[in-house]
């Protein structure tokens, strides 16, 4: 690290779990972001801060005015603009040091399986079941930490699916594919401003945790936020040795 680097991530190298040592890790690591809606705004701001050398950021949609009431990487003059240049450009306004490649696509299950490849974690921000089964699909795969988070209305999620772990399950463990799920959208449902800022800030926050290697995962574990009263809950999750997805890979 150069001097301004050095005073630039002071605040993190003061911490003894973190040091040079840890923000080099973050400097050299690749994260991938999947969707730079509500939940990929702050993830991508927080890693772009935090000093993760490069980021992928992937998001098909385009800025639109209802967006604005909570997805904070965007603004006013970015409308009618690809969310994923507009979130590179954000970043780029806080911390030009990091690499940003915005890919305006759909992450389908071909695409992702090179970009999981390439990646150090994972951050699940998409909104729907197809690309959330796709990207852990080819986390498993490829034996990478996915980082998964959601929120609608005034209920939010988050959890931690690393399979490199042998206790640890993965997204379809706990939500088969095969399963019905009720698919949802703020668009329809709407969805509390900050709600997206929590949940995506404790996203990144437990990338930034699997980078440096420090403190507890939430791998196996699912939290669940009721932003009416601020209540949180956790549920224990365990490995299903008959999931479609992880279980050929711990045969």
């Amino acid at each position: 690290m150069d001097d301004t680097q050095l005073l630039r991530y002071s605040r993190h190298i003061l911490l003894d779990e973190i040091g040079i040592e840890g923000q080099q890790k973050l400097l050299a690591s690749h994260a991938l972001v999947i969707g730079a809606g509500g939940l990929g705004s702050p993830v991508a701001l927080y890693l772009g801060t935090a000093g993760v050398g490069r980021i992928t950021i992937v998001d098909h949609d385009t800025v639109d005015l209802t967006n604005l009431q909570r997805q904070i990487a965007h603004n006013l003059a970015r409308v009618g603009t690809p969310k994923a240049t507009s979130a590179q450009a954000s970043i780029a306004a806080i911390n030009p040091d990091v690499q940003v490649t915005p890919l305006i696509e759909r992450a389908d299950a071909s695409r992702l399986d090179a970009l999981v490849r390439q990646a150090d974690v994972v951050l699940d921000c998409s909104d729907n079941f197809k690309t959330r089964h796709a990207v852990n699909a080819a986390c498993v795969k490829h034996k990478k930490p996915l980082v998964s988070g959601a929120a609608i209305g005034f209920d939010g999620q988050i959890s931690v699916y690393d399979t490199r772990r042998a206790d640890a399950p993965c997204y379809a463990c706990i939500f088969p594919p095969e399963a019905t799920f009720e698919e949802v959208q703020c668009s329809t449902m709407g969805v509390f401003a900050p709600l997206v800022g929590i949940i995506g800030t404790m996203q990144a926050a437990e990338a930034l945790k699997l980078l440096i290697g420090i403190g507890s995962p939430l791998a196996g574990r699912l939290q669940m936020l009721d932003a009416r009263s601020m209540e949180w809950n956790e549920v224990r999750m365990q490995r299903q040795p008959q999931c479609a997805v992880c279980s050929k890979l711990r045969a």
